[in-house]
């Protein structure tokens, strides 16, 4: 059963819900970091960075794992 059609179109289309929060997350992060860089605290500013970056990483793989779902 989990390697059914069915089963891999709800993997994909529960994956692409998670991706779509990642993006939310990154634009949301994007928006704060961009308000900390402007407001003298630089430090928490470029941790922020970090935190977007993984999550840009990590939206990569989800986007993977997505196509060779739908394939």
């Amino acid at each position: 059963m989990p390697d059914s059609p069915e089963s891999k179109i709800a993997t994909a289309d529960a994956l692409t819900l998670l991706l779509y929060n990642q993006h939310a997350l990154g634009a949301a992060i994007e928006e704060i970091t961009k308000w900390l860089s402007e407001n003298g605290v630089g430090s928490v500013a470029a941790n922020a960075m970090v935190a977007m970056e993984t999550l840009d990483t990590n939206a990569k793989g989800i986007t993977d794992a997505i196509m060779r779902l739908r394939l």
